[in-house]
């Protein structure tokens, strides 16, 4: 009996309670997501060349 009410009540809340977004708010989102990530992927790998050069550099003396 308790899964059949939280059935109902998670299909009510899903159906009637929720406001979705349109079609236009989710691709803003989506293209605000993507250029996030290349934004931080980059940082990621401008990180990751200049750690690659000092740890060269540190060799490079020992």
């Amino acid at each position: 009996m308790k899964i059949k009410l939280y059935l109902q009540e998670v299909y009510t809340e899903l159906i009637y309670k929720v406001s979705w977004p349109t079609w236009k708010e989710l691709q803003s989102s989506a293209i605000i997501v993507m250029i996030a990530s290349l934004l931080i992927a980059m940082v990621i790998f401008a990180m990751d060349i200049s750690f690659r050069n000092i740890m060269e550099f540190i060799y490079k003396l020992i």
